[in-house]
């Protein structure tokens, strides 16, 4: 689509300098590699692959933070009545802090979120506390802690513990810094969407140093939606109708933007059950309402995969082909390089790689959004093979829905 209120909307002309100009003031901020997978590209018949590797942005292992700490920064703007530029020391004057007063920021997570509003609070001086859900490793919870927060485990799933902390906030006092939005609460969502651009403008920086322009095709992993929709947002805004082609990619045990597509009324819906998956970072139930206004205008097409798709993009980042980097991703991280295997390894997709024209001219991007965050997951999966892919689908069978 040429055209979308919604990517005006929460995607203002000139936000994607304002998020980087502020990332960019962070002590110890680095600009994370985009790595060319030139030897995959070329097995798989594509012009190109590049991908944004997260993995060690500012040394948390997610992109996470990039949302988490604009939002803060946003929010002390909105507490002290300002909207003119504050630099990151500015947040740390005596001054400043006796105007803000005690703030503790609250967040809901199913790991890397909560571990980024964590990083962000504590490097400010402020307290947090987060609330995970049952299924949470201990390793992403101790990750959390590791930064300074007060963790809470939830009876319940993701987004159980997204309703349980906005209730306990309220009676509390605590500041939420969500990465969903619901009724009377969209601004913090939008900025946390907007600080997620950081990550592009970086992108098309390094495509410039590698002189290409931008890519035809882009793979997006989503939970909730909100990285998916600041990828949409930001090349839409830049380009208009000649952005690249985009495709949102899901577990399919928490598909609720592709449920939402499928049902077709315009409306983003909750998906059913447990959310059981590998992927934990995006085993959400329920979309976030204004990405998905984003990405029911921008979006090319719905992927819904097994676990065993982003098992496989996990061991073919981890064992590249000669010549290529090598990629260390976690489950939710990995999850769109397996889909882009399947797309062009099995035969029974070639009409689907024809209506989103990916061939040899296409070049894709796809964003690592984590490393292995969960190391015993990790091994269990590139060591020891878990969730393999099932033999009949091994050359043809049916590894993803599409919508």
């Amino acid at each position: 689509m040429a055209h979308s209120k919604a990517v005006e909307r929460y995607f203002p002309q000139g936000t994607a300098r304002e998020a980087m100009e502020f990332h960019r003031q962070i002590p110890a901020f680095r600009m994370t590699p985009l790595k060319n997978l030139s030897r995959l590209a070329k097995f798989l018949g594509v012009g190109g692959i590049w991908v944004k590797d997260e993995a060690e942005r500012l040394n948390l292992g997610s992109f996470k933070v990039l949302g988490g700490s604009f939002a803060i920064y946003r929010y002390i703007q909105s507490r002290l009545g300002t909207h003119e530029p504050l630099r990151f020391d500015d947040l740390m004057n005596p001054e400043i802090r006796t105007k803000l007063g005690n703030i503790v920021f609250a967040a809901a997570t199913d790991g890397n979120h909560g571990r980024g509003v964590a990083w962000a609070a504590k490097t400010l001086g402020f307290e947090s506390v987060i609330y995970v859900h049952k299924l949470t490793s201990e390793a992403r919870i101790a990750a959390i802690q590791r930064n300074g927060a007060k963790v809470v485990v939830v009876d319940g799933t993701y987004d159980d513990a997204v309703r349980l902390i906005n209730e306990d906030a309220q009676k509390n006092g605590w500041q939420v810094i969500s990465d969903t939005a619901w009724e009377g609460y969209t601004e913090i969502p939008t900025w946390v969407m907007q600080g997620y651009t950081t990550l592009y403008a970086e992108t098309q920086q390094q495509l410039a140093a590698q002189g290409a322009i931008k890519p035809t095709h882009i793979f997006m992993q989503a939970g909730v939606g909100s990285l998916a929709a600041s990828a949409f947002g930001f090349y839409a805004g830049l380009f208009g109708a000649d952005r690249p082609k985009m495709v949102v990619v899901e577990p399919d045990r928490a598909a609720c933007l592709f449920r939402s597509m499928e049902i077709g009324d315009g409306k983003p819906h909750g998906f059913p059950g447990n959310l059981d998956t590998i992927m934990a970072g995006l085993a959400c139930g329920d979309p976030n309402p204004i990405a998905w206004e984003v990405l029911a205008d921008c979006a090319d097409a719905f992927f819904s995969c097994p676990d065993y798709v982003a098992a496989k993009g996990m061991r073919v980042y981890g064992v590249p082909l000669s010549g290529d980097p090598m990629v260390v991703s976690g489950e939710s991280g990995a999850v769109t390089l397996g889909a882009l295997t399947f797309l062009m390894e099995q035969n029974e997709y070639a009409p689907l790689r024809e209506r989103l024209g990916i061939n040899e001219n296409s070049y894709i991007l796809l964003v690592n959004s984590e490393r292995n965050t969960d190391p015993d997951e990790f091994r269990q999966v590139v060591w020891e093979g878990g969730h393999a892919v099932p033999g009949e689908y091994r050359k043809y069978g049916n590894p993803f829905q599409r919508g």
